[in-house]
């Protein structure tokens, strides 16, 4: 702390010039090599300085006042005091010094200086000796001989060469008598030697030793704006030498020479300037020091350095002469917010380093409020604006678990998780804080603080181990507002090895694709039938009642389609084009369930393994909302069958009354009272009648293809099977001619239309490709005229050609449904009833009574004509009686209506429980089977 310099009246009187010559030659005379060794000087003027530093207890360093970079050394005249040497201090050194120190460093002093003598080791090759007057009208040497820091030399006799070196050295002598009696400084005891520790042996157990304490520290010298050389004043009789790093800051280098190579390597710029303000300011000073921990592969200590107006960490950045070290945020924790303020503030002002600053190029646009519409992974949320508009941001200042990392890969879903849970669907608070510029294959990305209830989401997700902290660049300005407290908020988390810092796998959150194939999709189909508002997530929308819904509780996949309705078909892809109001569908079901909560109610399957059932967002049935806008259409025969059905309705016919959407255009007077059709629908007979009620649709049929489930694949006998039968003649004469024996041009996509070989006759077939494997390249292909699959290589298929394709001749294997059955759950007695199915179709002509169709299947009762005299004399009801299948305990809405079929298919279970038939072999399975 600099003080402000007083007049100052010198006590020394001039001796005459003539004396003083005399004197000098005759102390030439008695004493020659005396005459060589001391420079007699004429009596010099007062000059004034300020103390830089004190080397011991009798030598000062003083700077000039206008240039601090001018230094000369002062040597108290007459006087020596003990040493501190790298071998050992001489006992009071440090005391010594330490007077002289706080009496003087950092002070404006004037000085005269008596005499010189020869110093090798000095540029000037001289050391001066002189006086020393403070402000508090204190003199040195006198002051520090009086207080017996200091003795006079043995020479010092030989120097009497003038009255007032003579009353000089005479008053000095009186006061060392003085003190020589009163036993003070050197003249006492000798004390115990203080320990001075060069090196630390062990930084990390030192921080820990003396955190939290403020230890009193000596500055002995400053390498840089952020590195000195401090003593600690550990007790009384131990203190420890070392190199201490200011926390919360990086200086500019100064320059140094290469241990290696002994070349001077330049600093960098605003170095010295940095150096000299530390060292103005804390040079041989005693501050505070607050160890914080330690850094770097040496281990140097890092810590807070506090002089008496405060950290000089702040005053640096200030002045723009350093800027902050987020590598030592964590030990600062909430005192690096300051650190910040002051850097910032320099940066405003351009100073030193910063005086080329333009501020962020990356500006970003404010802060808004939003709701967040899609998670993307663990850093990356999609917000929609009340515009509608919708963009992605990125979290500031935090990155998901590396994918890379193996051991933080398997954390990246639960980082995603851990977000959806928290903020999908939710109003949420944005801070935009910048944009990162395309690089890497990314595109632009916007960086944000996105706070909800209060609490800022990427501390959340640092905090519970699901996310790191991005180390940016120093110039790096487009980053967190609370940097330093997600990198505390992470190094806690590490500590307390939360989430990816627990060394640990996660649980793992794997989901089967149970809607691969109707083989798998049937057990779990029976399963969810027993439950009611199955908790689910929506992951993916297909389009506006297609949906690919996660099942939690069962590690399950599944596709799910609304059933009763109808939604307008979206286009796939640019090169095709949405039904009208499909791309609105679709938009409203991305907006409403998109990664949502949701319940789910499960009626059944479709052919492809895909579940129809109910939707619930928020407690709403979804394809309620989605006629009530008008982008979906009553499906009369699936909503007959799903118990909303009246909901479904009346949805629709207040869209219809509003002109929405699909009804823009409705006429009232074209449609039929579809209300009062359901409802009569939905009345019973009352006249109790045993009868079963008259089957009004018969169809000829042949079975050509039972899947593993036991859905049916059928041909219905008519003009259609003549027609198939010439088209394949056609088809095989088409392919039997080289020329046509064209590979597909391009690899097939799902849904495509294809000619295919059935592998087991060698025979050309018209096929559709259900999915693909692309690193097999490799097809799963439904032969669409028979309804039976396999798989075959890509180079294996053939384009259909246009005279053969599905406008010629539509599809002739239909899907189909035994009425009033159940499969049972175990596949051993599955496989027996489908073997039982074989049995009874194989090469037969049948009749098929259709009860119902829905979602593109029909629900038959199958009758033999040369077996079957009754209604209820069907194979439905001889499959039951052989204990191969199950009447289900959970009938489907128009299966309710057939109360006489229903009770005689339970009456032929019972006697098939009775006789241990099939599936009944060891008993009642019906309690597993619900």
């Amino acid at each position: 702390m600099e003080t402000v310099t007083i007049g100052f009246k010198s006590e020394f009187a001039k001796a005459p010039k003539s004396a003083a010559l005399t004197e000098s030659k005759r102390e030439a005379l008695i004493n020659p090599t005396h005459a060589l060794e001391v420079q007699r000087l004429p009596i010099m003027p007062l000059q004034q300085a300020k103390v830089k530093s004190v080397q011991s207890g009798d030598t000062l360093v003083l700077v000039s006042v206008n240039n601090p970079r001018q230094e000369r050394i002062l040597s108290l005249a007459y006087t020596t005091g003990p040493r501190m040497r790298k071998e050992g201090d001489e006992p009071f050194a440090f005391e010594s010094r330490d007077y002289l120190r706080t009496l003087t460093v950092g002070k404006i002093i004037q000085f005269q200086v008596l005499f010189d003598t020869p110093n090798p080791h000095s540029p000037t090759g001289k050391r001066e000796h002189g006086r020393v007057s403070l402000s508090t009208g204190e003199n040195l040497p006198e002051a520090a001989i009086a207080e017996g820091w200091l003795r006079l030399k043995e020479d010092a006799s030989r120097r009497e060469d003038t009255e007032d070196a003579q009353a000089l050295l005479e008053k000095l002598r009186v006061a060392e008598t003085k003190a020589k009696a009163e036993e003070k400084g050197i003249w006492g005891k000798t004390p115990p030697p203080i320990e001075m520790l060069k090196e630390v042996e062990d930084p990390k157990a030192f921080v820990e030793e003396m955190k939290g304490k403020s230890i009193d520290t000596i500055v002995e010298r400053v390498f840089s704006g952020d590195r000195l050389v401090v003593r600690m004043l550990v007790s009384a009789k131990k203190h420890v030498q070392t190199i201490l790093l200011i926390a919360g800051i990086r200086a500019p280098s100064t320059k140094r020479v290469n241990a290696s190579d002994g070349k001077e390597q330049a600093g960098e710029p605003f170095g010295e300037e940095s150096q000299l303000f530390v060292e103005t300011r804390l040079l041989q000073r005693l501050v505070k020091v607050e160890l914080l921990g330690v850094t770097g592969p040496s281990n140097q200590l890092v810590g807070i350095v506090k002089h008496p107006n405060g950290s000089i960490a702040n005053f640096v950045l200030e002045a723009g002469l350093a800027r902050c070290a987020d590598h030592h945020s964590t030990m600062l924790g909430h005192k690096m917010a300051s650190l910040r303020e002051a850097e910032r503030n320099a940066k405003t002002k351009r100073l030193g380093v910063f005086q080329g600053h333009t501020g962020t190029k990356n500006a970003g646009t404010g802060n808004f409020e939003a709701v967040v519409s899609r998670i993307q992974s663990g850093d990356a949320i999609y917000l929609r604006n009340k515009a509608g508009d919708e963009k992605r941001v990125n979290l500031s200042s935090v990155r998901q678990p590396k994918p890379t990392d193996p051991k933080q890969a398997s954390y990246a879903p639960e980082a995603k998780e851990f977000l959806r849970k928290k903020l999908i669907g939710k109003h949420v608070r944005v801070r935009v804080d910048g944009k990162r510029p395309p690089q890497d294959g990314f595109d632009e990305r916007e960086m944000a603080t996105i706070t909800f209830n209060e609490k800022n989401i990427g501390l959340l997700m640092v905090e519970n181990g699901y996310a790191s902290v991005i180390r940016h660049r120093r110039d790096d300005e487009d980053r967190s507002p609370i940097y330093d407290g997600l990198l505390a908020a992470e190094e806690q988390a590490q500590k307390d090895q939360k989430g990816m810092w627990s060394g640990k796998p996660p649980k793992e959150r794997a989901f089967e694709d149970v809607s691969v194939s109707v083989a798998k999709a049937m057990p779990i189909l029976i399963l969810l039938q027993r439950r009611k508002r199955v908790p689910a997530v929506v992951d993916f929308v297909k389009s506006g009642a297609r949906f690919t819904v996660l099942i939690p509780r069962e590690s399950s996949k599944i596709t799910l389609v609304l059933g009763g309705i109808r939604a307008p078909r979206t286009a796939r892809n640019a090169s095709e084009t949405s039904e009208p109001f499909g791309q609105e569908a679709y938009d409203l079901a991305n907006r409403r369930c998109l990664q949502r909560d949701v319940e789910i109610d499960v009626d059944d399957i479709d052919k492809v393994g895909g579940f129809i059932g109910t939707l619930w967002v928020r407690r709403e049935n979804f394809a309620k909302i989605l006629l009530e806008e008008g982008f979906a259409s009553v499906h009369t025969y699936s909503a007959e069958k799903s118990s909303h059905g009246r909901e479904l309705i009346e949805a629709e016919r207040r869209a219809k009354e509003a002109r929405r959407g699909l009804w823009r255009n409705w006429d009232p007077s074209q449609d039929k009272d579809a209300v009062a059709e359901y409802v009569d629908s939905q009345k019973t007979n009352d006249d109790n009648s045993k009868i079963p009620p008259k089957v009004k649709d018969y169809r000829d049929v042949m079975v050509t293809h039972i899947d593993p489930t036991g859905k049916l694949k059928i041909q219905q006998i008519g003009p259609g099977t003549a027609k198939l039968e010439k088209l394949m003649n056609d088809f095989a004469t088409h392919h039997s001619i080289k020329a046509n024996a064209t590979p597909l041009p391009t690899p097939p996509k799902t849904g495509d239309y294809v000619s295919a070989q059935f592998s087991e006759d060698g025979a050309w077939y018209r096929a559709r490709i259900r999915s693909n494997d692309r690193d097999a390249k490799e097809a799963e292909i439904v032969f669409i005229d028979y309804g039976n699959a396999e798989k075959t290589l890509w180079s294996k298929l053939r384009p259909l050609a246009p005279q053969f394709n599905t406008s010629v001749l539509k599809p002739q294997a239909i899907d189909a449904i035994l009425s009033f059955v159940q499969f049972p759950a175990s596949p051993d007695y599955t496989a027996d009833a489908i073997t039982g199915i074989h049995r009874l179709t194989e090469n037969k002509q049948l009749v098929a009574a259709v009860d119902n169709e829905a979602e593109g299947s029909l629900y038959i009762t199958l009758y033999d004509p040369a077996l079957s005299s009754k209604p209820l004399e069907s194979y439905n009801a001889d499959m039951v009686a052989e204990g191969l299948v199950l009447v289900p305990k959970k009938l489907r809405a128009w299966e309710t209506r057939s109360e006489e079929v229903v009770k005689v298919l339970r009456q032929k279970q019972e006697e098939a429980l009775r006789e241990r038939r099939g599936m009944f072999e060891y008993g009642d399975l019906t309690g597993e089977e619900e």
